[in-house]
């Protein structure tokens, strides 16, 4: 990559076609909860045993993404993340000409193979830019994935149901093969660590307190905005009324909002950080509280929702901008525990809202948990500022 496009105002090209990779492979995870009921239907088995599939893939991310890194530690980038994209494509297609246990098997394995792109995807990221835009490039990566969230996976579900269920997830094997030809064009051969990689120096490096800080930080701020993201669709249903064909369209809006906040979160996390992660970490807070009652008001819900994605992906550029900033060392591991983190903060959402549902807690209040958690990211995020 030349000096004259790292340093001109556009981003190479490579962290588009890294975005992109994203969407194709995230789409899969927000598309299995839109057809939950037709797979449980069409392998013969019960809803919640549906269900394990979704658990199945958050257990490949969380526990596979950091030995795949450190496996991957001398491979070049370019050939750990088409490895990767392949391996996803393969375990998907292979899940979807099996049975029941081969595709909660294959669950496993691509969420494996996701974890391992996401890491290396933004570690590549990175290396394509000057430092001073470390967080741009992240957030541009990251993008991707919200793009998957409001879109890839409400249009995959638009698709099975107009081909069976397999349908959605035929198109992003295609999808995802199509970004490994992509990326063999767009991204640059020689990106290997410019220093011979320690697998020992990154387990040290991995192990530096202030790093399981921001990851804290991650699990607490995610799990706040995705407590209240899950639970929206039921929201609008039944507190607010809105018709079932309108609801994709509110979704979309939280989706706008996520792109807003990775552009801002983006343009000011290279040079203040804090900032960024507390303005987020307050604002979702704040607006989680105001969501309780929003909710059963058209009027005051819209731009709740909106502000909310603001509020929810002005950090993550940020959160990868300091786990690069302190774990420099050990970019790959530290990338691929980040995607752990983040993947602990989404799959802990249905464990705490089933908590207080249980107990017969008003389905609005799920949010109030959301304010809790944001509000519990606080004092780690002033640590950290007080420890840089």
């Amino acid at each position: 990559m030349s000096k004259t496009i790292e340093t001109s105002a556009r981003l190479p090209v490579g962290v588009y076609l890294l975005s992109f990779s994203l969407f194709a492979m995230g789409s899969a995870e927000f598309l299995l909860a839109g057809v939950l009921p037709a797979v449980a239907g069409d392998l013969q088995v019960s809803l919640s045993s549906a269900g394990f599939l979704i658990t199945a893939f958050a257990l490949g991310v969380v526990i596979g993404g950091p030995p795949f890194a450190v496996l991957s530690l001398r491979w070049p980038r370019r050939t750990a993340l088409m490895a990767t994209q392949g391996v996803f494509a393969a375990s998907v297609a292979a899940g979807l000409l099996g049975d029941y246990p081969v595709l909660l098997v294959s669950r496993v394995v691509s969420g494996v193979a996701y974890a391992g792109f996401f890491a290396v995807a933004s570690v590549t990221a990175i290396s394509l830019v000057t430092p001073d835009r470390n967080a741009r490039a992240s957030g541009v990566v990251v993008s991707g994935l919200s793009v998957a969230m409001v879109a890839g996976g409400p249009a995959g579900t638009l698709l099975s149901h107009f081909t069976q269920w397999r349908g959605g997830f035929w198109a992003v094997v295609a999808l995802t093969l199509a970004a490994v030809f992509a990326g063999s064009l767009g991204i640059p051969a020689a990106t290997r660590p410019a220093a011979r990689p320690s697998v020992a120096g990154e387990l040290a490096t991995i192990g530096k307190p202030r790093l399981w800080g921001i990851y804290g930080i991650t699990i607490l701020t995610t799990a706040a905005y995705m407590i209240t993201f899950n639970y929206l669709s039921a929201m609008l249903a039944e507190i607010t009324g809105v018709p079932t064909v309108w609801i994709p369209a509110v979704l979309a809006l939280f989706g706008i909002g996520a792109f807003v906040g990775l552009s801002v979160g983006g343009r000011i996390s290279d040079r203040r950080p804090h900032p960024a992660l507390l303005s987020g970490a307050v604002a979702i807070a704040v607006l989680s509280v105001v969501m309780i009652i929003a909710i059963h008001h058209t009027w005051a819900m819209l731009p709740t929702v909106f502000l909310l994605g603001v509020a929810a992906f002005v950090l993550n550029p940020a959160i990868y901008g300091r786990v690069f900033a302190i774990a420099a060392d050990a970019p790959a591991l530290a990338g691929a525990t980040t995607v752990s983190a983040f993947q602990l903060g989404i799959s802990a959402t249905p464990v705490l809202a089933a908590a207080a549902l249980t107990q017969g807690t008003a389905l609005a209040w799920v949010s109030l948990i959301g304010a809790v958690l944001a509000a519990l990211a606080v004092p780690l995020i002033v640590l950290d500022r007080t420890l840089s």
